[in-house]
């Protein structure tokens, strides 16, 4: 098998054509094919005998699951190199149970969305968009400082729910704006959310204290409806809640209820159901502001996922440890 793996390994690209066209310009696409023996890029699974050889898997959006059945046809399979996000819904526990080592582009994916989390908790230090909607309405330019008294950047305090990759990631980029940053995590300990520069509280705690919530946590069973109408309710008013992780994060009536009585603002790139219904108060209320799940890697930045995923073959190739890997202990709290 070693010397199969040094010569360059069968591989099969099981993305849709025009998504792989998008996720792996020719640049990239070339520097994969020095990696591995591969046909074109496919929707849909080949035949047992096609999967036979097979001993790298690159995934991606738009992949169909793989099942139990499908990888007893694949037995040189040892790599599967996931150009996108969470494995959870992908990949079955056999994989991890049979020693085939998986990779995500979770790290990818989560740089965009921490600055895009960046962004939006900038402009709400500075209630931008509620001054935008006082100043569409009365057309009249307040000058003096004074007159928006309250607001800026400096000395705010930020509220993240989740030590996950992009919450880690939103943590660092606040550090050159005054910003003072708590962290809720229940799996991580206390000494480790300090040491990546936050100050650890309880939820309730963060939410009484923060002027700004932003949500980073997995949706799971313990997580659906974290933030019901009791914990909106020990929000600050006049806080803003950010949501770019999962819409079944929030309580959604309750949310509405507490955004259309002017008591908080929400700046939600994602939502439950996604998308809206039309009609949805959420579009057209004041203190919301909604996005189509746009956080992401998006247009000039979905190479990036294809660029890791590559360069975790690589280093597979070369007998080094993955950067990316996905172990089994953690299925449980992905995504």
């Amino acid at each position: 098998m070693a010397s199969e793996i040094i010569a360059r390994p069968k591989g099969l690209l099981l993305v849709p054509p025009d998504r792989w066209a998008q996720l792996c310009p020719p640049v990239l696409a070339q520097r994969l094919a020095g990696l591995i023996d591969a046909p074109p890029a496919a929707a849909v699974w080949p035949d047992a005998e096609a999967l036979r050889p097979v001993q790298v898997l690159v995934t991606g959006w738009g992949t169909r699951p793989l099942d139990p059945a499908r990888l007893d046809n694949m037995p040189a399979l040892r790599l599967i190199a996931h150009a996108a996000g969470t494995v959870k819904a992908l990949l079955p526990a056999e994989v991890w149970q049979r020693g085939i080592q998986v990779t995500n582009a979770v790290a990818a994916n989560a740089e965009p969305v921490a600055r895009f989390t960046l962004a939006m908790i900038l402009l709400a230090a500075k209630d931008v968009l509620a001054i935008r909607e006082a100043y569409r309405r009365d057309q009249v330019r307040r000058s003096r400082a004074i007159d928006w008294n309250g607001i800026g950047q400096d000395g705010r305090v930020i509220g993240l729910v989740g030590a996950s990759t992009i919450g880690r990631r939103v943590v660092e980029l606040l550090r050159p704006f005054g910003l003072r940053p708590l962290l809720h995590d229940p799996t991580r300990p206390a000494a480790e959310i300090a040491a990546l520069g936050a100050e650890p509280r309880a939820l309730d705690d963060l939410l009484a204290e923060a002027d700004i919530v932003s949500l980073h946590a997995p949706l799971l069973p313990a997580t659906q409806g974290l933030l019901d109408a009791a914990r909106l309710a020990r929000m600050k008013p006049g806080a803003t809640l950010i949501n770019t992780a999962r819409g079944g994060l929030v309580d959604q009536a309750a949310l509405v209820e507490a955004v259309a009585a002017g008591r908080i603002k929400a700046i939600l790139d994602t939502v439950d159901p996604e998308p809206l219904p039309r009609g949805h108060p959420l579009y057209t209320l004041p203190g919301a502001f909604v996005t189509p799940h746009v956080a992401g890697a998006m247009g000039t930045e979905v190479p990036s996922l294809a660029s890791l995923a590559i360069e975790e073959i690589a280093r597979w190739r070369a007998g080094a440890p993955l950067r990316h890997a996905v172990p089994p202990a953690e299925l449980d709290s992905l995504a």
